[in-house]
């Protein structure tokens, strides 16, 4: 396949990743998922190492004048999206990352249909594709992959999980996450290894919404439905380390 898309974090220690590829997406409203953090586009939420790596990193500090839905109101972390820079339809997407480890940590590298929000193509209409999930120590030696699309969202989306065949966190080491994606196909991988495929015959009598160009999302959320609260053994700041974003065109 054909890389057309990718960032590979190699600027200089300190500074922001590149406005060019991503779009800093903000609030502390809870997502959606009664989420404690409060999404910044401060440096110290966001930010180059200088060693060819992006860190998104979730701090105990509150962000001046913060007002949260839901939590202590004093988590700072970030969410970058490529929504307005980079959208496409099928082809491999991947990226190399590592973990934070800690209760109430979420991490995560996904898509949403390029037209979310838009009209009646409200999540999950639009469609999502959760490439990789974490949800800290809870689980510390599995990721999920997930769809979502109308009719077959939330605890009803197809997710299927995979698991360290040694039973290691996946906070010790970087690890590749990907998605294969074909008309009506999506593949699932961590470090080439395949663990789910979906297809339209996934979700008979239900529309498959996979069609259409789809943004990219890096994010690292902390408490929510799904991973629950951090707790006093959850050390901040946390980071979610990530080596490169890389997108490809299907032959």
């Amino acid at each position: 396949m054909r890389l057309v898309w990718s960032d590979e974090f190699s600027g200089a220690a300190g500074s922001g990743p590149d406005p060019a590829k991503w779009v800093h997406d903000t609030g502390a409203d809870g997502w959606g998922n009664h989420e404690w953090e409060n999404y910044t586009d401060r440096p110290d939420n966001a930010s180059l190492d200088g060693k060819g790596n992006l860190e998104i990193t979730a701090r105990r500090a509150p962000a001046p004048g913060a007002h949260c839905a839901v939590g202590p109101c004093d988590i700072t972390s970030a969410r970058l999206i490529t929504r307005g820079t980079f959208a496409q339809r099928y082809g491999r997407f991947e990226a190399r990352i590592k973990v934070p480890a800690g209760p109430g940590l979420w991490p995560a590298f996904w898509m949403l249909g390029n037209d979310e929000g838009e009209g009646a193509c409200q999540d999950p209409k639009c469609g999502e594709i959760d490439i990789m999930e974490q949800v800290g120590s809870k689980e510390a030696d599995t990721v999920w992959g997930s769809v979502h699309g109308p009719g077959y969202s939330g605890e009803q989306g197809l997710t299927k999980d995979y698991r360290l065949p040694d039973g290691r966190p996946f906070s010790d080491d970087f690890h590749v996450f990907a998605v294969d994606w074909r008309p009506g196909k999506l593949s699932f991988s961590v470090d080439g290894h395949t663990y789910q495929t979906r297809t339209p015959a996934d979700v008979p009598g239900k529309e498959w919404i996979f069609d259409h160009p789809f943004f990219l999302l890096l994010n690292l959320a902390v408490g929510g439905d799904w991973p629950g609260p951090p707790d006093a053994t959850t050390a901040f700041p946390a980071t979610m380390t990530v080596d490169y974003v890389r997108a490809y065109a299907a032959p």
